[in-house]
């Protein structure tokens, strides 16, 4: 079931990216070293690590006169170095050299898709050598910064090269792993969107392909073999160097990322010790920036010029003095500042989970997360996240719990935490857990989720299950209820719930269940 379903999701992200990227993954042509096609802006090849070919552009201010600070921008996944031009030609009018490039393995630059390996960070500071060696760029004050992929890198290389000074980390990752395989379990939509946007549009290298074969295969035995890859490819993992050297990190996201979940951007960056901001807003990956990239008014990206602008160009523009944790809430409203991410999070309301509950596995109750991408954006343009009848929920499949109605609106802020005891028939098994804002109507509109696998168990013997959510912000309607519902199917996952398994979910008198709903202190 899941090859089946990993082939058709396949299908579907390499349909997704075709009309950006027909046939077959580009291949490397030799083309002039340096070619102006614009005052200030150039098209070049710069030698990345063991000389490989990366293709990039270079935006200078029309001021040539003494020297600027230096911008590196590398490519989001699967897209040209073209990507980032409109704000290029911005931030070089506002004093900067900018140089953008496509990542080894995509479109034109040589290589293989290494997935922010070493030789992506070594890419990276070989970029900032050639610059410093071809362009009026001052060593002293060079950031990093992108989108996505981009992001990963920028933050991969901060770790690693002590020149950069300040970093904008856009729809990012911290942990790699806890963003495809949190809970124990394969994000199936986004790392099928991911990978099949790879064959198309860039050469995998041998070991993605592997590492892409056992992830969807739910290959227990390289398990830690993939845990150690994502490792190496995780900016948390480097936290400490990241502290050392002490770029200045502004890190930006979406609260329903379906690639990159929030979780891990707020964890990562409670763990830095330098200038640091976090921003949440509604959307998916990469869409409350994508505005910027075609040069419309776009606040993510003036927040990154001001970012830039405070720690590059020494600009008291207040960036420094501002809450350094800014979130908008997916119901409305402007943004909110913190102080920390805690404070956002500071007031915490439990509703039990009182009973004894089975459920039979391997039958989707209605219950799901969305569509990888297309849910989170409608939510964002029209606050309609995915949702479902409660009532009609078949408590066959399904467990359902529901708290009293609230008199007063719930600002919901943060991770909301899940408690509970598990009893299996099976020795593996997969649940997932979804909170619903419920109205009177009872109609559920998702507030957050998160899925969990387990493996090992004993069947017949009960077992706690501590579960995340994903972090979110959402106002919950006076006269409305919450409703923690649990399944154990969603398209977006792969599960593991073995033929005929059975789930059942209880409140110990010594150890009840509980859902922990995070919120906004009044």
């Amino acid at each position: 079931m899941g090859h089946l379903r990993t082939t058709a999701v396949g299908a579907v992200s390499a349909s997704l990216i075709a009309g950006a990227a027909p046939g077959l993954a580009p291949a490397v042509h030799a083309t002039p070293a340096a070619t102006p096609t614009a005052p200030g802006v150039r098209f070049v090849d710069i030698p990345g690590d063991g000389g490989t070919v990366l293709k990039a552009n270079i935006v200078t201010p029309a001021d040539r006169s003494g020297r600027h600070p230096l911008l590196v921008l590398p490519t989001s996944w699967g897209l040209p170095q073209v990507q980032y031009l409109a704000q290029a030609r911005k931030l070089a009018e506002a004093g900067y050299v900018v140089v953008t490039y496509n990542v080894r393995g995509f479109w034109q630059s040589g290589g293989s898709i290494e997935v922010a390996g070493p030789a992506d960070v070594t890419d990276a500071s070989r970029v900032i050598d050639w610059a410093l060696a071809n362009t009026p760029s001052d060593p002293r004050r060079v950031g990093m910064g992108g989108v996505s992929y981009g992001a990963g890198i920028s933050l991969l290389t901060a770790a690693h090269d002590k020149r950069i000074k300040a970093v904008a980390s856009l729809s990012g990752w911290a942990d790699l792993i806890d963003s495809i395989y949190s809970g124990r379990t394969q994000h199936l939509q986004s790392a099928a969107l991911l990978g099949g946007a790879g064959y198309v549009t860039g050469r995998p290298s041998t070991e993605f392909q592997d590492t892409l074969k056992a992830f969807f295969a739910s290959d227990l035995s390289k398990e830690e073999e993939l845990i150690a890859w994502g490792r190496k490819r995780s900016p948390a993992a480097y936290v400490d160097r990241i502290n050392r050297n002490g770029a200045a990190v502004m890190l930006a996201g979406a609260w329903g990322d379906s690639i990159f979940p929030p979780n891990q951007y707020a964890d990562f960056y409670g763990r830095l010790t330098g200038p640091k901001r976090l921003e949440l807003r509604p959307g998916d990956h990469a869409t409350p920036e994508i505005t910027g990239l075609f040069g419309l008014p776009n606040d993510v990206w003036t927040d990154t010029v001001r970012w830039f602008d405070h720690y590059l160009r020494g600009v008291d523009n207040g960036i420094d003095r501002e809450q350094p944790v800014r979130l908008k809430s997916r119901s409305g409203g402007g943004h909110e500042g913190y102080p920390d991410w805690k404070s956002a999070t500071a007031a915490q309301r439990k509703f039990d989970l009182a009973g004894t509950t089975t459920v039979r596995a391997n039958v989707d109750s209605g219950a799901d997360g969305g569509v990888v991408l297309l849910s989170s954006i409608l939510d964002q343009l029209t606050r309609l996240p995915p949702m479902a009848s409660i009532p009609l929920l078949p408590r066959r499949y399904a467990a359902v719990w529901q708290s009293g109605k609230y008199p007063t609106a719930q600002q919901v802020r943060g991770t909301a935490k899940l408690h509970t005891t598990v009893t299996a028939t099976k020795k593996s098994g997969t649940l997932v857990a979804y909170l619903y804002d419920v109205g009177p109507l009872g109609v559920g509109k998702l507030v957050s989720h998160a899925p969990y696998t387990f493996h090992g168990q004993t069947p017949g013997e009960p077992f706690s299950v501590d579960l995340d959510l994903f972090s979110t912000a959402y106002d919950v309607p006076a006269g409305h209820r919450l409703a923690l519902v649990v399944d154990t199917v969603d398209p977006l996952y792969i599960e593991h719930n073995p033929s005929g398994a059975q789930l059942t979910f209880s409140s110990p008198r010594h150890d009840p269940s509980y859902v922990s709903v995070p919120l906004r202190k009044k």
